[in-house]
């Protein structure tokens, strides 16, 4: 039986958005199949979580234009959201307001993050915020999303992930449903954009 959510978003709860960038929707230079798909449902989770005046984190890849993970320096990944690249910003139609708190990552040439948590602070700041639970979506399912929230667990966050607001690169066939399956059987729940409350 599937266990239906609690009412979210609540008083400790903060909305959570991964990686929501041009570059990794269609047409940019490491775009995720079907990737512009999440703008809608994490719009109405955004919706939801700024009519209860709850926190509303947006991570993004913010790379040096030599970082480590691009194939001229040996990395899996061709060049993407250099730092101040068109790029690199939020998709125009994602409606972050101008409060939401946004947290770059990757930022250093010799170092690579796919979680929003690595080397950023993010969980002191969200626990100075309140925050005791997220719910999560964004790109990729199979890379970011993943890492995101099996940090986001390690550090005591409860973590309720967007299935509708989620999409995987699946550079193997099968890596989004197995990324799926990981951050269940690691403590993570699934809620679709509809079921929360506004």
């Amino acid at each position: 039986m599937t266990e239906r959510p609690p009412r979210l978003p609540d008083d400790r709860s903060a909305l959570l958005i991964v990686d929501v960038q041009n570059d990794f929707l269609p047409g940019g230079r490491l775009a995720v199949p079907d990737g512009d798909a999440v703008v809608g449902p994490l719009n109405r989770a955004i919706e939801a979580f700024r009519a209860r005046g709850r926190p509303i984190v947006a991570t993004r890849d913010w790379h040096p234009p030599d970082h480590c993970s691009f194939t001229a320096q040996g990395g899996p990944w061709p060049p993407h959201c250099v730092q101040g690249s068109e790029g690199a910003r939020f998709a125009a139609a994602l409606a972050l307001p101008p409060d939401a708190l946004i947290v770059s990552k990757a930022d250093r040439p010799d170092r690579d993050a796919y979680s929003g948590f690595q080397d950023t602070g993010l969980a002191e700041r969200l626990r100075a915020l309140g925050v005791g639970t997220l719910v999560v979506g964004g790109l990729a399912t199979d890379y970011c999303v993943l890492n995101t929230v099996r940090d986001a667990l390690a550090a005591g966050f409860a973590v309720w992930v967007l299935e509708d607001a989620i999409r995987a690169v699946d550079v193997e066939p099968g890596d989004g449903a197995r990324a799926i399956e990981t951050m269940r059987a690691a403590g993570a729940r699934f809620i679709r954009s509809d079921e929360l409350a506004v």
